[in-house]
């Protein structure tokens, strides 16, 4: 989710953020690779070290590892793009507000099985909404009501796929939602 949020704020909400140190694709990649890749071959070697069982994680105690280590990847992610990328503030504030949803996200996971899923899509629409709220000159209704389909969308499929309880993905969606739209509202 970090990168379509880079990709929307980089090329959605251009009236917002300026890249002009760095090449927008450099950024893009570098949070992909770092957000995406990375944790991806992580997860992969604790699938060969037979560390979790499946991909899918299905009890929430074979998910505290991954996500510890998620977590860890997001928080070096944020500082080293503070550090030494000198990005655009609201590029970092997403940074921030992504990794504060995976920590809480990995410490609930300790008590209960929250939607990862719903909480990364819910944080990509409530930075959307946040936007349209706090810039009302730019029209945002079909990126604020196309993200919402989308968020709808995945919960209907995690719900489906009886991967979660409807409780585990509204509170997935909460939880992305209500640290995001704070983050990008209050702080931007």
């Amino acid at each position: 989710m970090p990168t379509l949020v880079f990709v929307y704020l980089i090329y959605g909400a251009t009236q917002l953020v300026k890249v002009s140190y760095f090449d927008p694709r450099f950024l893009v990649a570098m949070v992909f690779l770092t957000t995406c890749i990375i944790p991806l071959l992580s997860m992969v070697m604790m699938r060969l070290t037979k560390n979790i069982t499946s991909f899918q994680m299905n009890a929430k105690e074979e998910r505290v590892f991954p996500f510890s280590m998620i977590s860890l990847f997001y928080m070096i992610t944020t500082y080293l793009f503070y550090l030494k990328f000198r990005i655009d503030p609201a590029l970092l504030l997403a940074l921030v507000a992504i990794t504060i949803c995976v920590i809480i996200l990995t410490s609930a996971t300790f008590f209960w099985k929250i939607s990862a899923h719903m909480t990364g899509i819910s944080g990509l629409v409530a930075i959307i909404t946040a936007l349209a709220l706090k810039f009302p000159a730019y029209d945002y209704l079909n990126q604020v009501v196309s993200s919402i389909i989308i968020a709808g969308l995945v919960g209907s499929s995690r719900l489906y796929l009886n991967a979660h309880t409807p409780g585990e993905v509204f509170t997935g969606f909460l939880l992305g939602f209500s640290v995001c739209f704070s983050a990008f509202y209050w702080l931007l």
